[in-house]
This record gives structure tokens, sequence and C-alpha cells, in this order.
């Protein structure tokens, strides 16, 4: 069994009987935080889809503090690494196996150079992560538009599938349900929405455009879900 926990905004904790691990840790400055940094003590793998701060987000301190080792692309984990952090370097349409699962880099459109003292620093591509935990396949999408690549993950069974449905950035909540369409999850949850006025949506919206192909899980920050293989 597998517990995925909202945090708020794009962040969620995925927790297995050995590991815990974060997906874009966006906790400081974030006004639906569902935690404080302090809160998140025991953290083994931070996993980051791209460089914009409501995503790196907190991932070097809790890195530091917590010593766990950040999954991202190859230029992220060279930022990071010059700030200390011990990384472990991916690209898309790459695959490892790690002591908790499988984790592939899938493609994402997006941007992701940092922001970081009045200037950019190239943050290399975007991507979103599938991962395998003990045969409980999760999809985080990162920040994306619709692509046709989405139909390559009708194969991974996907047990839930996070997307975003806020729009501006991001899918919007037509083009995310049809994203369901594309991934065939059992369980679709939308993410990266309501945080600020620009990408303001209504997931239950999202809801009644998925209908029957998923089950959506409208998830509070905070909230939890047990997943299972």
């Amino acid at each position: 069994m597998v517990k995925l926990r909202f945090l708020g905004h794009a962040a969620f904790e995925v927790r297995s009987e050995n590991t815990t691990l974060l997906i874009d840790p966006f906790i400081s400055g974030n006004p639906a935080a569902a935690v404080k940094l302090e809160d998140l003590a025991a953290v083994d793998y931070i996993l980051v889809t791209h460089g914009h701060g409501d995503h790196l987000g907190d991932a070097v301190p809790i890195a530091k503090r917590t010593g766990a080792t950040v999954v991202a692309n190859h230029e992220l984990c060279n930022y990071m690494g010059n700030k200390g952090v011990s990384c472990h370097a991916m690209h898309v349409g790459g695959a490892f196996a790690f002591p908790f699962g499988r984790v592939k880099m899938t493609p994402a459109l997006h941007g992701s150079d940092i922001e970081e003292g009045g200037r950019l620093i190239p943050g290399g591509n975007p991507c979103g992560f599938l991962l395998d935990m003990g045969g409980v396949g999760i999809y985080h999408a990162g920040d994306t538009g619709l692509t046709m690549d989405m139909q390559l993950l009708a194969a991974e069974r996907v047990k839930a599938a996070l997307l975003p449905i806020g729009g501006n950035y991001t899918m919007d909540v037509a083009d995310a349900a049809r994203a369901v369409e594309f991934i065939r999850p059992e369980i679709a949850v939308p993410m990266h929405y309501g945080t600020f006025p620009v990408i303001s949506a209504d997931p239950g919206d999202f809801a009644r455009a998925v209908g029957e192909r998923a089950l959506v899980r409208i998830m509070n920050p905070g909230d939890e879900l047990e997943l299972r293989a």
C-alpha cells in the first residue's frame, strides 16, 4: 500500500512502508500549504519536475536538513549539487530503479529556469514523473500542456494521475479531462489550481468533464489517499 498526501498546489508526499518521498515541495510562501517545513522531518527522496519557484520550492533546505536525495534533470541537479545537496540526475525518457521503486521521467511542455538574485538560471527541460512503488503506478504530470505523448501512458497501468487544471500556465479543465482520456488512470487527482487568482479553476467542473472515465478525487491540502496495487 502507498499513501499519497496532498500538501497544496502541486506538492505531494508519497509514503510506502519504508520510504517517504516528496514531489515539488513548495511549502514556504505557499498560501495553500498543509504543512510547515519543520513538519517534514523524515524524507528520503525529493522529486522536482522543474525549476520554477512553486515547484523547486524548498527542495534545497529540506534535502540539506534531512539528507534526502533529490531526483531531477541534470541541470537542476548541477544547480542543487553546488548548494551541497545529494542528487540523482535523470533526463526525459530515462528510467531508474531506486530502492523504493522505479522512476521514469516523462515529457512536459513548460519552462524550467530558476529565478535567483534577479537573474534567470537555466533549469534544463521540465518533466513529469511516472512512479512504480510496489506495483502502484503514480503519474505526476508536473506543469504541462496537453500532449499526444500522454497516450503512451495508457500502457503503464496508472493507478493515480495527478494533473494540473488551472490553465494559463498549464492545462485547463477541458485539456486535463482529455489527458485522463489519453492516460486511462483509475483515479484522477486535480492539482495546480486556485493557489493564485490567475489559475483559478473549479475541480467540480473537472470531475464532470471526466465523467465515468476515471474516479476523480478532489483533495484538499492535508488530505490522504490510500493506493493499493
